[in-house]
Formats: C-alpha cells, sequence, structure tokens
C-alpha cells in the first residue's frame, strides 16, 4: 500500500499534477478505508457458543388456530361425593362434636341430641324384652302341660306363635336402634355415614330441634375432587363440548394453574340468562380448592382454518411494536416486526410478516434483540 502510494505520487510530481495526485490518494484511501468498515460492520456481531448454548429455536408452522373461551365459575364439591345429614328425630341438642370445615371419619359421632322419640323407642324394647320373658315361659308350661296331655297341641302352638311375635318387634326395634344410633338411653346420636369435610353446619347445642324439620343439619363432602361449574352463552355453545380441557386460575392463587376437562354439558337452557351450563372436574388432592371460591376458566378449542404458530416466548414487543428475531445462521439474525392475530401463554398466531418453514429465536431472544437493536 505504501510502496503504491509513493509510485503515485512521484508520477504525478513529473507532471507538475501534484494537486491531483492528492486528491486522487485521498479517494484511494477512503475507499480503502470504507471498505474496512464495511467489513468490520458485516461481522460485528456473531452469536458465540456460550450464547448459542442459551438459545432456543422453534420452527413457525401452519396449524389450526386454537383459540380460547374465558369464562367464570365457581367450585363447588363433587355431588356424587357429597351427603346431606337429616335429623330423624326431634328433640334438645346435648352435645355437637365438630364445626364446619372439620374433617371427620366415617362413623364419628357428629352430635347427640336427647329425645322423647328416642325414650319412647327405649321404653317399647323394655316392654317387649318384658313381653319375650312371659311369652318364653308361657311356651314353656305349654309343652309341659301338653306333655301331661292336660292341653292340645294346638294351645302350644299359639304360644309359640307368641314367642315370635315378641322377637320379631324386638328385631324391628333393633333395626332402629342401629339407624338412630341408640344405645339403651333417650338419646340419638348423629353419626357420619362417610369421612370428608363439614361444608355445612346448621346445629348448635341447646338447640331445640323440631320432628318435622326438614333442614339438613350437617352436609360432609369429599373434596379430593372438585367441581367447577360455568355458564356458556348462546353464543359460544357450539366451542364447548364434553372432554375440553381446561384451565382453572382462582383468586387464592393467582400464580397457580389447576388444569381439568368438562366433565358434563348440560344442553337446556336457563330461562332466565339465557346460558348454558358446564361441569368442570378437578382433582383436588391437595385440598387447596375450597368450595365457593370463584374461578376464571379458560377452555382450549379448535378453528377451521389455519395461521402460521410459533411458540410466545418468541415474541417481543417493544416500542408498542411486535417483533419476532429470524435465525438463518450465527452471523446473520433479522429483526422482523409482525402482527399478531392471536396470541395466548403457550402459543401465537401470526397474520402477517412471518412464514411457515422460518426460523425463530424462541428462547432468550432478547438478549440478541438487545444486541442488534441497541
Amino acid at each position: 500500500m505504501r510502496n503504491l502510494i509513493m509510485l503515485l505520487v512521484k508520477n504525478f510530481s513529473n507532471k507538475g499534477n501534484a494537486l491531483i495526485g492528492l486528491a486522487l490518494i485521498g479517494i484511494f484511501l477512503f475507499a480503502c478505508n470504507s471498505n474496512n468498515k464495511d467489513k468490520n460492520t458485516t461481522k460485528a456481531f456473531e452469536v458465540t457458543d456460550t450464547m448459542m448454548s442459551r438459545l432456543g429455536f422453534s420452527v413457525a408452522e401452519d396449524k389450526p388456530v386454537q383459540s380460547v373461551l374465558t369464562m367464570v365459575g365457581k367450585v363447588i364439591a363433587d355431588e356424587n361425593k357429597l351427603v346431606q345429614i337429616f335429623p330423624l328425630v326431634g328433640g334438645n341438642v346435648m352435645k355437637v362434636n365438630v364445626e364446619l370445615g372439620d374433617f371427620v371419619k366415617k362413623g364419628q359421632i357428629l352430635a347427640v341430641i336427647r329425645s322423647g322419640e328416642v325414650a319412647d323407642f327405649e321404653k317399647q324394647m323394655i316392654d317387649a324384652k318384658n313381653d319375650l320373658h312371659v311369652a318364653q315361659n308361657n311356651q314353656r308350661v305349654a309343652e309341659e302341660l301338653f306333655s301331661s296331655k292336660l292341653i292340645s297341641e294346638k294351645d302350644v302352638l299359639i304360644a309359640k306363635n307368641e314367642v315370635t311375635k315378641v322377637n320379631a318387634d324386638i328385631d324391628r326395634l333393633k333395626q332402629i336402634f342401629a339407624i338412630y344410633g341408640i344405645e339403651n338411653s333417650a338419646e340419638y346420636r348423629v353419626i357420619a355415614p362417610i369421612s370428608g369435610f363439614i361444608i355445612d353446619k346448621k346445629i348448635n347445642p341447646d338447640m331445640l330441634l323440631r320432628s318435622d324439620k326438614s333442614d339438613n343439619i350437617f352436609t360432609i363432602a369429599q373434596i379430593n375432587d372438585v367441581w367447577v361449574n360455568a355458564n356458556v352463552y348462546e353464543t359460544d355453545i357450539a366451542k364447548v363440548s364434553e372432554g375440553m380441557t381446561a384451565k382453572i386460575i382462582t383468586l387464592s392463587y393467582p400464580d397457580t394453574v389447576f388444569n381439568g376437562h368438562v366433565d358434563k354439558v348440560y344442553n337446556i337452557l336457563d330461562p332466565q340468562t339465557k346460558t348454558m351450563k358446564i361441569r368442570i372436574k378437578l382433582p383436588n388432592n391437595q385440598y387447596l380448592l375450597k368450595p365457593e371460591m370463584n374461578a376464571s376458566i379458560y377452555l382450549n378449542y379448535i378453528e377451521n382454518y389455519k395461521k402460521v404458530e410459533i411458540p410466545s416466548t418468541a415474541i417481543i414487543f417493544d416500542k408498542s411494536k411486535t417483533y419476532v428475531m429470524i435465525f438463518k445462521s450465527r452471523t446473520e439474525i433479522e429483526t422482523r416486526e409482525v402482527e399478531v392475530y392471536q396470541q395466548s401463554a403457550d402459543v401465537t398466531f401470526i397474520k402477517k410478516g412471518l412464514n411457515a418453514g422460518e426460523k425463530v429465536i424462541s428462547k432468550n431472544g432478547l438478549l440478541i434483540y438487545d444486541a442488534l437493536n441497541d
């Protein structure tokens, strides 16, 4: 380079055109410098091995659009695992052993009621046992008299029938005692028929229960599985079907997604709200979901047309515009503006700006975007 410049200076000096020579030398040096700058600019950014290991890539694909139907609902107990307990007798509530929200085991005594009806059953049992004793003595005497030919066989059969009749009455009373939880007293014990949580309680100590009371006094529910009920508007009915996957988010656990499925579609409209009810079943082994919780419901369904799909993690939002990073090679990465058709937490469908088959950076793309666009 130096020799070439000296040669130009010498030649132009000889011809007396020093100014022209200097100008040409300046242009030549500027061109060389620009060339070097262009080369340096072209090679200014290259993805290193370390950075490559931190990036993720996805290929854009034409796929049917997955839309999301959003609605609100309420958590309720599984009605197939729920028992309402009604008082079988009236009386004075002596003791209540559980509170709302308590977990109880099958056979556990929930409350004790002192009842005149139960006292009457107890009296009937005492009378029946006395009658049995008399009937058995009469049968024994009749058999002895019959063996002595003093009475007929008919009289013996009458005595035996009386014993059978009294035994039947005692068996009936024993069954009543078992149903009412009576144990040789005037007290009626309310027993838990299943294990579960007390989700409703309408009884307190010293309360006087009427014998004609029609309200339940306890409700026990097993909530290892729960339901979420929601209403679907008429415009969305065609989008809903049994078996659809559902994501549930509650106010209590805003960062936790509960996954379930549509368990039941009630194919009737509520005449008041003009909505159709659906039921979503959710596992609840940790008992995080409580009956009466409000819930936001997200149902995924497939549209009958396609758009270009990429992971939502590939989307970069900056200055009110949306971009993706197109990866062609380590030294050739394009920042491209796109128009989003629909976006969810997992996937984004592109309306304009991206073609199927193009490779985008779907993980840590913001690092590349900042490096190229700062």
